[in-house]
């Protein structure tokens, strides 16, 4: 069968690989083409759109680039058209991928949607838009079956694909060495984000964090894909250093992390990593996101256990000193080990089963009738 996969961040990408990787071990003549990253061309699907060219991030900024975007989506329905899927298989990124299960529904292609939009933190109506567009929900946080279950809308819970992910990570021997790393310092991961304007507002603050912290070492999860530019600001300072695209081995030997509110957070907390959550972007975009969320938390480590576990720090609460504050804290004693008791409560509601490979078994179970 054919398979067109739309993934836009680089998360999606990942966990679009591993899908992809599943549904080869199922479908020996598997073919794959759509919007990817590095992940889902090294698993064998062919990218017309690399993920590079739809990072969006925030109202603000979606707004001012929204003739990319929209020139974008033609050049993939075009591409879809062309290449006659038996199913387009949609990964998050729900501003693009919704408008596209739409489209997709009036063309007569058959839509799954993988890793389903957060549409039960604002806007809970778009749920609605979901069910008359897509022809199977495949989602991965426990909350969300239950959720849709208010729309009458049965979704397929597959588990989480960030556990598959780190589960099967496989450390290198002597990251420290190798990375240049001292190893007489505590190591503070730094996770700044994966998109251009989340580097921009994140990392001048890090960036001071380890300036009034001497004592410990900052270490950048850097992704190569990006402009190194974007980067400059922690070169600055001599006890930061930029590792490219080895983040799980960065969790593995750092003591304590900063982590950009995303999927980060979530592998943070599996490799079980205190980390402090910080988020800042544009002042319109947060207080639009203000106005229009029906959640209490940002991370998704707080969001699945159904309290606070690890401590948020949004917009004007971001501050070094904040942010110092909570490392600290995090370093040793009665904070740390309140984070390690609610990732155990992290790890037993999130479960074993391994995503890819049942999201693979239901999707082609449900292709083959």
């Amino acid at each position: 069968m054919k398979y067109y996969i739309v993934a836009g961040e680089r998360s999606g990408d990942l966990h679009a690989s591993n899908l992809i990787k599943s549904i080869k071990q199922r479908d020996s003549e598997a073919e794959f083409r759509g919007f990817g990253g590095d992940y889902m061309a090294s698993a064998g699907a062919e990218i017309k759109v690399h993920i590079r060219d739809l990072a969006f991030m925030g109202f603000l900024e979606v707004l001012l680039g929204i003739f990319k975007i929209t020139k974008l989506m033609k050049v993939c329905q075009r591409d879809v058209l062309d290449y006659h899927p038996d199913v387009l298989i949609l990964v998050d990124y729900g501003g693009f991928n919704m408008k596209m299960a739409k489209w997709a529904k009036k063309n007569g292609v058959k839509v799954y949607y993988y890793i389903s939009p957060k549409v039960w933190a604002w806007n809970t109506g778009r749920a609605k838009k979901l069910k008359a567009t897509v022809d199977e929900m495949f989602v991965i946080l426990p909350f969300e079956k239950e959720f849709f279950k208010q729309f009458d809308w049965d979704v397929h819970y597959v588990g989480n694909p960030v556990v598959d992910a780190v589960r099967a990570h496989v450390p290198s021997g002597d990251f420290v060495k190798k990375s240049g790393l001292p190893a007489d310092k505590p190591i503070i991961a730094l996770l700044p984000g994966s998109r251009k304007q989340e580097l921009i507002h994140m990392l001048p603050m890090f960036a001071e964090v380890a300036r009034q912290n001497r004592d410990l070492h900052f270490v950048v999860g850097a992704i190569k894909s990006l402009d190194t530019e974007l980067y400059a600001p922690a070169l600055k300072e001599p006890n930061i250093s930029l590792v490219y695209d080895k983040t799980y081995d960065l969790y593995e030997v750092a003591d304590a992390g900063i982590i950009t509110s995303g999927t980060a957070t979530l592998e943070t907390a599996l490799f079980g990593l205190p980390q402090v959550v910080a988020y800042r972007g544009s002042a319109i975009s947060i207080w639009i996101a203000k106005k229009v969320a029906k959640i209490k938390f940002i991370s998704l480590v707080n969001l699945i256990v159904g309290r606070e576990v690890v401590r948020e720090l949004i917009q004007e609460d971001m501050t070094p000193e904040s942010m110092t504050s909570e490392l600290r804290n995090l370093l040793g004693g009665e904070r740390r080990d309140e984070v390690f008791e609610g990732y155990r409560e992290l790890n037993e509601v999130l479960g074993d089963t391994r995503a890819s490979d049942k999201a693979a078994e239901t999707m082609l179970r449900l292709l083959r009738g």
